[in-house]
């Protein structure tokens, strides 16, 4: 207890003091940092600026109130000009500007974009497209990241950076391959190869992968490795094949990353990683919530929330099951793809403050003359002057000054998660027109899951997103399961035990239909499941249903719904619309717990009322009530109130309470202006 002490103390102290028993695993306590620290800054480039306007530009940054700043990414041939020629001294002195000014860095690796002289003298670095063209790397991220040329210098690149600055007082964290996910996948020779081997790994055998693939249909049995092509990404092509392509990207993706932590561990044992990820990138992407405690201490990503239920959930799903808080390492400085509009980021810093977040960096400081961003404004203007945007970010570090003095950043401990894989977006989007799938998946996955997600958030109840078969479930009471096409053998035994144990599921239309190998399952469906949710489910139709649920009636949307037959589950809701009024929702009791099914694709208007009713009767309590388009949390007896529209917006509240931030006081009534927040004491 007195070890555990120690480290819960060390944690508390500062981030930048983190221990090598803090930057491991971000599951459990001792990770924590605690309260007490907020973190606003911004990221900046230094590459193209003069060490008199860097002088400036910081001077600047500590006048705003900013604690971090990011530098290092993209820009490996700063460090790097030629092969093995590196040159620091514009960075070191940058690094020490920075440190004298009392700001601290996190120092990005800058595995991503590879420079110009590693393409012209390692050729297999280039991107290669399905028609077999090589292509030059005419923009970022045209890196072929499974070569091994590219993979031995990029371990080069990060030992030699990490080993300088490992001492240096300004070193906070470090971030790996800016945006990694967002690149492209490759069709050489060479890559063909290494999809070759990384099938008989997998499978073993030519027999099981001809099983794996379903080669009977349609004339395609594979009778030697060398017969083995790259499936099309964009093309035709069956889907058990697409999957597999998207997983060998993914694994080798994960293994540059393993490549970084195993030379962070080396260097910097003492530091965390808050690399800013694009898991979710539809180029490529990555399974991030399978294996975020091989390459992570803190959830990081780059936020441009354009609307609360998409930057809500991309938010939640960069935290995993992960207990330590959320970084936002790229924010929106004014809103993207203009100007910007005055009190979007400080709102949106306001609102990853309820998601558990812990820092906000401003993209970027100053605005670039040249490049792919060059439209996309900065803090400072392209004639070197201060924009309003600088001024409200300082703001932003103001409030963040007295927020972390009062519970901040806060501890999210949610009950309920939601079911998500990387495997599952690929499975109900395979490629190639022919491919009936995407006939049958007439909701997108991603719009099913946000249909879940939107009235857990619009009631302020704290939620996970997770891999199923990557978590300890037994620390949520509640779990859906919105739209699992795929759900794997592993997921589908966590499912069964959940539910034994004493947990509640949700599981929604058109979930369990096929396996690991992404064919349908040839047993009933929800498969391997039946006798867990209490039914059968093989026929599906196309029309919105209408149902009554706790009273209210209900009018579906989506065109579509599943015929449930039930055996040892209970009809809680049917379909007064359709002919015969078959099961809308059932309850099935398994084990200690209850599986639930709800016969049409998750959509908020019916997913809200049923996980109202789950919620009560399972003790799992909601947030402050809000009007629509405001959000808030509660964090030591304060609630922090969040108002995401463009209009004001009355709040009713509880007898009298004092604004910390407005300093006003409000008595019954909450006024907060469009985007406007506050936090609301006794």
């Amino acid at each position: 207890m007195q070890a555990l002490k120690k480290t819960l103390i060390a944690c508390a102290l500062s981030l930048a003091s983190l221990t090598s028993a803090c930057a491991q695993s971000a599951e459990g306590h001792p990770d924590w940092p605690g309260p007490g620290q907020l973190f606003a800054g911004v990221n900046y480039q230094p590459v193209d600026r003069t060490l008199e306007q860097v002088r400036r530009d910081v001077a600047l940054m500590k006048q705003s109130g900013f604690k971090v700043v990011r530098m290092g990414d993209l820009s490996w041939d700063y460090f790097e000009p030629t092969d093995g020629k590196f040159d620091f001294r514009h960075f070191d002195a940058v690094m020490d500007i920075v440190n004298a000014a009392g700001i601290k860095v996190i120092l990005d690796i800058p595995g991503l974009p590879a420079p110009m002289w590693l393409h012209h003298k390692y050729p297999g670095v280039d991107i290669t497209n399905q028609a077999g063209t090589r292509l030059a790397p005419a923009e970022r991220y045209m890196d072929n990241i499974g070569d091994p040329d590219y993979r031995r210098l990029a371990i080069r690149m990060a030992d030699t950076l990490t080993k300088r600055y490992a001492r240096h007082p300004a070193l906070l964290a470090v971030g790996y391959d800016n945006e990694i996910g967002n690149g492209f996948m490759s069709y050489s020779e060479a890559d063909r190869q290494r999809f070759v081997a990384w099938l008989k790994q997998r499978y073993g055998s030519l027999e099981a992968l001809n099983k794996a693939w379903a080669t009977q249909r349609w004339s395609r049995r594979i009778g030697q490795w060398d017969e083995v092509r790259l499936p099309y990404a964009d093309g035709p092509g069956p889907a058990e094949r697409y999957l597999d392509l998207r997983r060998f990207w993914s694994d080798l993706t994960l293994a540059t990353l393993d490549d970084l932590e195993a030379v962070r561990r080396k260097n910097l044992p003492d530091k965390p990683v808050l690399s800013n990820y694009w898991d979710w990138s539809g180029r490529k992407g990555f399974d991030f919530l399978g294996s975020y405690r091989r390459h992570t201490t803190y959830g990081a990503m780059g936020f441009y929330a354009g609307d609360a239920i998409n930057g809500g959930w991309e938010a939640t799903m960069i935290k995993g099951g992960m207990s330590t808080p959320t970084w936002f390492n790229e924010f929106a400085a004014g809103g993207g793809g203009s100007y910007g509009s005055k009190g979007w980021s400080r709102m949106w810093a306001h609102f990853v403050l309820l998601m558990g977040g812990q820092a906000a960096l401003a993209w970027t400081f100053n605005s670039h003359l040249g490049g792919e961003e060059q439209a996309l404004m900065g803090l400072i203007d392209h004639d070197d002057r201060p924009s309003w945007k600088l001024a409200e970010w300082a703001a932003i570090a103001a409030d963040y000054a007295k927020l972390e003095k009062l519970g901040f950043p806060r501890r999210v401990e949610p009950q309920v998660a939601i079911a998500y894989s990387f495997e599952n977006v690929h499975a109900t989007s395979p490629n190639g027109p022919s491919n009936t799938v995407r006939q049958y998946i007439k909701t997108p996955y991603l719009k099913q899951a946000q249909g879940a997600f939107e009235p857990l958030l619009k009631d302020n109840v704290d939620v996970a997103i997770i891999k199923l078969s990557y978590e300890d479930l037994s620390r949520y009471r509640l779990i859906i399961l919105p739209g699992m096409y795929l759900l794997d053998q592993a997921s589908t035994e966590a499912v069964r035990q959940f539910v034994a144990g004493g947990g509640t599921v949700v599981m929604t239309a058109q979930s369990a239909k096929v396996g690991d190998n992404n064919q349908w399952h040839s047993t009933p469906l929800p498969g391997q499941l039946t006798d867990v949710f209490g039914l059968r489910t093989n026929e599906f139709y196309d029309a919105a249903g209408t149902l009554t649920l706790g009273g209210e009636e209900i009018k579906g949307t989506v065109e579509h719904y599943e015929v449930l037959e039930p055996s040892s589950a209970q009809v809680l809701a049917r379909f007064t619309n359709l002919e015969g009024t078959p099961p809308a929702i059932t309850v099935n009791r398994f084990g200690k717990g209850s599986a639930y099914y709800v016969a049409t694709p998750a959509q908020p208007q019916i997913m809200r009322p049923l996980l109202r009713q789950l919620r009560a009767e399972l003790g799992i309590a909601a947030g402050p009530k809000t009007p629509d388009g405001v959000f808030a949390r509660a964090v030591d007896g304060r609630v922090l109130y969040v108002n995401t529209n463009n209009a004001p917006v009355d709040v009713a509240i509880d007898g009298a309470m004092h604004g910390v931030l407005s300093g006003k006081r409000f008595d019954g009534t909450l006024r907060l202006e469009a985007r406007g927040a506050d936090l609301l004491e006794r």
